[in-house]
């Protein structure tokens, strides 16, 4: 008897162990989220380091963008200063020495001092202005003040010359002169209006390469 007992508590318990075996294995089937508190961790660090990555790539696409923003550029970029074309004294020198042989020439022919000194005056008068102008703009400075006494000039001769011809009617050398002091004030006006003479090639080349 006492042998059938031990043997049938000895089955008991085996039963009772295989039975909580399953039912552990079926509790971990079921509810799998008991595992998951040991997973959080790693995803959690994993999700961090994915934003942080972007963040990091955002930025720095960000700073490139704005090294690389055509707006900036075009600001920092500096503009070319407006100047006309052409200088005053290419046309002022010779205009001045034309005006200066002319009073001589007359005076020579005509024996009259007031053509000799109105040429002398004038002729000589604008050669100095345009010489200057010269001088000043190898020196990169504005010769605006001498662009503007060169149209004075020739404004006063177009006025004298005019009113010459008026009275003697003669084509050559009053309506000649006056023609031509017309046409020197209307190129004065477009240097005036294009803002001054060009710069020399050197401060081009220079402005160019400091920018």
């Amino acid at each position: 008897m006492r042998t059938m007992a031990a043997a049938t508590t000895s089955q008991l318990s085996c039963f009772s162990a295989m039975n909580r075996h399953l039912l552990l294995s079926r509790h971990s089937l079921l509810c799998p989220t008991t595992l998951r508190p040991k997973c959080l961790p790693i995803v959690a660090m994993s999700l961090e380091s994915g934003s942080k990555m972007k963040s990091s790539s955002s930025y720095t696409g960000g700073a490139s963008s704005a090294k690389s923003d055509p707006i900036l550029d075009d600001e920092q970029v500096v503009q070319p200063k407006r100047a006309a074309k052409i200088h005053d004294f290419c046309f002022g020198i010779p205009f001045g020495g034309m005006v200066l042989s002319g009073g001589l020439i007359g005076f020579i022919f005509s024996r009259n001092t007031a053509t000799l000194g109105s040429g002398i005056l004038f002729g000589g008068a604008l050669l100095a202005l345009s010489t200057f102008s010269l001088k000043i703009w190898r020196q990169g400075k504005s010769s605006l003040p001498f662009i503007l006494g060169q149209a004075a000039l020739a404004a006063v001769l177009l006025w004298k010359n005019l009113q010459t011809y008026l009275v003697t009617k003669k084509v050559f050398p009053t309506g000649f002169y006056a023609a031509v002091s017309a046409a020197m004030i209307c190129f004065y006006s477009y240097v005036l209006l294009s803002g001054g003479n060009p710069p020399p090639k050197k401060l081009k080349t220079s402005a160019t390469a400091s920018s």
